[in-house]
């Protein structure tokens, strides 16, 4: 984990910190839940549609969270986890925001926008960065467009999907990344 922060009040009753090594169950099945449970009501994130399998493992979010110049946060509430959000150092100034999961059920209701001002903040104040980029998997309208009313835009370039992860397989050939990015303010 990299730089020590405090706990941050996120907005009523949400609380926004640096995950550690005890977080990691609870992170690997919020994740999975978000972008691989069943769709439904209120459920415009989930990718199961385009992609089956494991999303993570307790192995890359435990790394993630030890990795130099790389922090997992997390908010909570009395409940427990609610989000989570990747946050890495590129260098350069430059961000790279991952793993960013709002827990379903909690969707809708502003704690995706307080986890991502959250990592913004952390990329800003950890690292000086003013730039961040994320990936998103191309046909996510729903997604793509919630991300653009949070100041994100379309780069031009994308990522081919990793069709080698026997854990991470897409439904439909073709499958590829969006990359966003966003200028950050100090």
């Amino acid at each position: 984990m990299s730089a020590a922060a405090p706990e941050e009040e996120s907005g009523p009753g949400l609380v926004t910190r640096p995950a550690g090594a005890a977080d990691v169950t609870a992170l690997v099945e919020m994740v999975q839940n978000a972008y691989r449970g069943q769709g439904g009501p209120g459920r415009w994130t989930t990718e199961a549609h385009l992609v089956r399998g494991r999303r993570t493992s307790p192995g890359e979010v435990l790394e993630a969270i030890e990795a130099g110049r790389s922090t997992v946060l997390v908010a909570e509430d009395d409940q427990g986890l609610l989000a989570s959000c990747h946050v890495r150092d590129l260098g350069a100034g430059r961000a790279y925001l991952g793993m960013f999961a709002v827990r379903p059920g909690q969707q809708g209701r502003g704690v995706g926008r307080a986890m991502m001002a959250a990592a913004e903040a952390w990329a800003t104040g950890a690292w000086g960065c003013r730039r961040v980029e994320m990936h998103v998997i191309a046909g996510r309208d729903e997604l793509l467009a919630w991300y653009e009313r949070l100041g994100y835009h379309p780069t031009g370039q994308t990522i081919a999907f990793p069709y080698d992860r026997d854990d991470d397989v897409p439904r439909r050939p073709g499958l590829h990344f969006v990359i966003l990015e966003r200028t950050l303010t100090p």
